[in-house]
């Protein structure tokens, strides 16, 4: 499905908000007591306050890029075709996403949704760490691409929904973030609501335990472990960032 939105259709959310602006007040706050102390220092002191001024206004500027990094209405669209082309999900009539947050995934795969598809989407929904990130604004990204989407608050490891609700479950950018008591726990829950004749897919970063180099064995031995089978594997490239995405697709074994 593919809808046309007028610019910028949606809204995904400030990444480290809080941690962000506090960087950029304290960088102000240096700023200006540098501009202060120029003005009224001797020569020693106008030096010192210049280079505290320019690493200050380096800093800040640096963090406020970063603020916006990703954009909050940007997309990044090839790593979710590229799940979404791995699950061919043409015949899902359910769907869970799991840590769907404001709903950049749910966007990213609604192409690959039929029409009708009932739509989960779980996250607990912390907006300490994304500005926004609710349920409201979870089923309003989902409206946009043309999803009715109903949110559950929940916790990846353990999810509450029954055993085989679901046709495809899916985790997207979510199972790196999870403390590592919760990660096995996260990942057999993914097979224990998938139905037996259904999908689960993952997108992960190439972010593992230290001593874990290769990224795409651990994410598929994640899956193998939870009683999962990995059927088909695609990496996507990070513009101008090291690694790569893997897009994994696994069915429950016999």
């Amino acid at each position: 499905m593919t809808l046309t939105r007028p610019w910028p259709p949606y809204f995904f959310g400030v990444y480290h908000w809080r941690e962000r602006l506090r960087r950029i007040a304290r960088s102000v706050l240096v700023l200006v007591a540098s501009v202060v102390a120029f003005r009224r220092g001797g020569r020693v002191v106008r030096a010192a306050a210049a280079v505290l001024g320019i690493g200050a206004f380096v800093r800040g500027a640096d963090t406020t890029r970063r603020l916006c990094s990703p954009p909050p209405w940007t997309l990044d669209r090839p790593k979710y075709d590229a799940l979404g082309t791995v699950l061919a999900l043409d015949d899902a009539d359910r769907v869970l996403d799991v840590g769907c947050g404001s709903g950049r995934s749910l966007v990213g795969l609604a192409p690959h949704l039929p029409d009708g598809c009932r739509v989960v989407g779980l996250d607990v929904f912390d907006d300490r760490i994304i500005l926004g990130n609710g349920p409201q604004l979870a089923r309003r990204n989902g409206a946009r691409a043309g999803l009715d989407v109903a949110p559950v608050a929940g916790d990846a490891a353990r999810l509450p929904v029954a055993d085989g609700a679901f046709d495809a479950v899916t985790a997207c950018r979510v199972t790196h973030d999870l403390p590592a008591a919760k990660r096995d726990a996260a990942f057999a829950e993914l097979r224990r609501v998938c139905a037996d004749d259904g999908t689960v897919g993952l997108l992960e970063l190439p972010i593992t335990p230290d001593g874990v180099d290769d990224h795409e064995t651990y994410w598929r031995r994640c899956l193998e472990d939870a009683g999962l089978a990995v059927r088909r594997v695609v990496t996507v490239d990070r513009p101008a960032r090291e690694g790569s995405y893997v897009a994994i697709a696994a069915t429950p074994k016999a």
